[in-house]
């Protein structure tokens, strides 16, 4: 295209990011209408891209992560023609693609933005999908804005995009000035861009963003720039074009006043068609399955940590498939991902104490057909969570995987025991969570995390802990094992993870006075197993839970949901860490929140005594 073409190319994605907003009412044209020539460039000149095979491995990788311009992006996809007009009008109504930040309900958004500054750390990991397992020339281009750029997670994805020489990946920064309330923390101080990201090791281009000149020339110099990742850092105006509203604070999020007028400002609607360039040839080199799954096999009765169980079915699993990939937070010789990173270096990705780029690099990874899992300490799981609730608007398969969780973990104190994961990730749509108590147990739901959609959690322990299960022990995800059970149980003792163990020397203890109890462990924490649940309510008329998690949200909450459309509520009772834990030993923690054997054993008595009061 001619210069002048690009420049009108520019003005038509303004008039219909204006008239999708006015045809919904409401829409942030103004952010938009300021990137519009940056886009038409990219579009016309250097987005290889196929619309009709929006999964063709040499596609180049589009991110909005100023998710909030999307009628720019479904302006770009009708000059594309991959959408028609009556299509873009259809913006933010219901039933439509078209919502008013991207999804994948879109064949070509690969992952949901709107959640300011995720867009860079998913396009790491793409950009590395790209350098390192797919070994394919694409590009991953991520659209920012100024705003965002004050986002922490920006950074973490930054320094690790220049530490593994990213030069697939180019951020271009929509540097318009303002943001929602007002201007942003530099304003057009293009330079203090420059200096921040220069000093992580980017390459970095200062552009007039609406010269489309000067930005073909940026988006070529990125293309040609080698061993580092490059941010065309672009001065802009927000509403570009109609002075009603350009560089006008109280403009964003709505459609301009005079929607009408603005278009004739414009110069009025347009049709222009591009036809994108195609990628070249490619293909994928690894293979879904690379051999025979064989999961490490545990005896009965030796003493086996589940983070360590973990990351042997993970190596294990690596070698029966080359889809499998393992991240880490730095921590790997406590998660035992180490196992994977010596059989499977290549596919291992350490990620260091940056956990929203831990889970972000993972979405992107699965994005590029990658079943990732991704390990740290459950605690710091929590760091991430808004990428974790992204990852499931994004339809997401991602499998993330928390140590150390739990009082259970001893002497380093409540800074590092996971306490609130199993709330946190049970409240994501669509998820998981999975909460094994022995070593053939953790094996098995590790590989089968592999075939899960969506959000998938597994939970480990830092201590050994016995081998309760043989090898062959089938474990189906939204099940649970009833370990003990008998025409005589008084109260069913529902347990996960570490309580189970100590829910079994309760019941022994139990035994011995005559106090009968059923035992559940209920491994699958989402989805429970409600008929087995219901059942033993049914045997049993109480139900007593013990998890090593807060009582909110966990296995309690969990179990309580079984009797809901009107099945009859049991008795329940709830023991959890109600307590605000110090540093002690392992059977000291369990002891002093109240969830040791002795504990359970003490809750049932009580139980029965008042069962027989009544």
């Amino acid at each position: 295209m001619r210069n002048d073409q690009l420049a009108e190319l520019g003005q038509q994605l303004r008039v219909d990011a204006v008239r999708a907003a006015d045809a919904a009412g409401s829409g942030h044209p103004t952010s938009s209408m300021s990137a519009a020539d940056l886009a038409a460039v990219l579009l016309a000149h250097h987005l290889r891209y196929d619309f009709d095979q929006p999964d063709h491995p040499g596609n180049d990788r589009l991110i909005f992560s100023k998710g909030h311009a999307s009628p720019l992006l479904y302006a770009l996809y009708r000059v594309a023609g991959a959408i028609d007009d009556e299509e873009l009008l259809s913006f933010r109504r219901l039933d439509s693609r078209l919502e008013g930040h991207p999804t994948p309900r879109l064949p070509w958004v690969d992952v949901a933005t709107g959640s300011l500054g995720q867009g860079l750390p998913i396009g790491v990991g793409m950009a590395l999908a790209g350098k390192r397992l797919d070994q394919i020339p694409y590009r991953v281009w991520v659209l920012a804005g100024d705003s965002e750029m004050a986002e922490g997670s920006v950074w973490e994805a930054v320094e690790h995009a220049a530490y593994e020489h990213l030069d697939n990946l180019t951020l271009i920064i929509d540097v318009n000035r303002l943001g929602q309330r007002g201007p942003t923390r530099h304003g057009w101080d293009l330079e203090a861009y420059a200096r921040r990201l220069g000093a992580f090791g980017w390459h970095t281009i200062e552009i007039d963003g609406h010269d489309v000149v000067a930005v073909d020339a940026a988006l070529k110099e990125a293309g040609s720039t080698v061993g580092q990742p490059t941010a065309i850092i672009a001065r802009t105006r927000k509403g570009r074009g109609v002075a009603e509203v350009e560089d006008r604070e109280g403009m964003h999020g709505k459609p301009l006043p005079d929607a009408a007028a603005a278009i004739e400002e414009l110069g009025g609607p347009r049709f222009i068609r591009v036809d994108v360039h195609k990628p070249p040839a490619a293909k994928i080199l690894h293979t879904a399955l690379g051999g025979p799954l064989s999961l490490p096999a545990f005896e009965v009765g030796e003493s086996v940590a589940t983070r360590t169980a973990f990351g042997k079915a993970l190596a294990a699993l690596g070698s029966a498939r080359g889809d499998v990939v393992a991240l880490d937070g730095e921590v790997g010789d406590s998660t035992r991902t180490e196992y994977f990173a010596k059989v499977h270096p290549s596919r291992f990705f350490e990620c260091y104490i940056a956990e929203q780029e831990l889970v972000g690099t993972a979405v992107g990874m699965q994005a590029r057909g990658y079943v990732p899992y991704a390990s740290t300490f459950a605690a710091f799981l929590t760091r991430a969570h808004d990428f974790i609730r992204m990852a499931a608007v994004s339809r997401a398969a991602i499998n993330l995987v928390g140590s150390h969780a739990g009082v259970a973990i001893g002497q380093d104190g409540p800074s590092q025991m996971g306490l609130e994961d199993l709330a946190m990730f049970r409240a994501v749509h669509g998820s998981t969570v999975l909460y094994p108590c022995d070593a053939n147990q953790t094996a098995r739901l590790v590989a089968a995390m592999a075939d899960l959609p969506g959000v998938s959690y597994l939970r480990t322990s830092r201590g050994n802990m016995p081998v309760i299960y043989g090898p062959d022990e089938e474990f189906p995800v939204g099940g649970s094992k009833v370990l003990r059970s008998s025409d005589r149980d008084r109260v069913t003792v529902v347990a996960g993870g570490v309580t189970v163990h100590e829910a079994v020397r309760a019941g022994d203890l139990l035994g011995q006075e005559g106090i009968d109890v059923r035992i559940v462990d209920l491994y699958s924490v989402k989805p429970a197993d409600a008929v087995t649940l219901q059942e033993a309510a049914d045997a049993t008329g109480c139900l007593l839970t013990v998890e090593d998690h807060r009582p909110e949200g966990g296995i309690g909450d969990a179990v309580a949901e079984a009797f809901t459309d009107g099945r009859p509520m049991p008795r329940l009772v709830r023991l959890g860490v109600r307590n605000m834990p110090g540093s002690a030993t392992p059977e000291e923690q369990l002891h002093m929140s109240g969830i040791d054997a002795e504990s359970i054993a003490a809750a049932v008595r009580l139980l029965v005594e008042q069962a027989v009061v009544r």
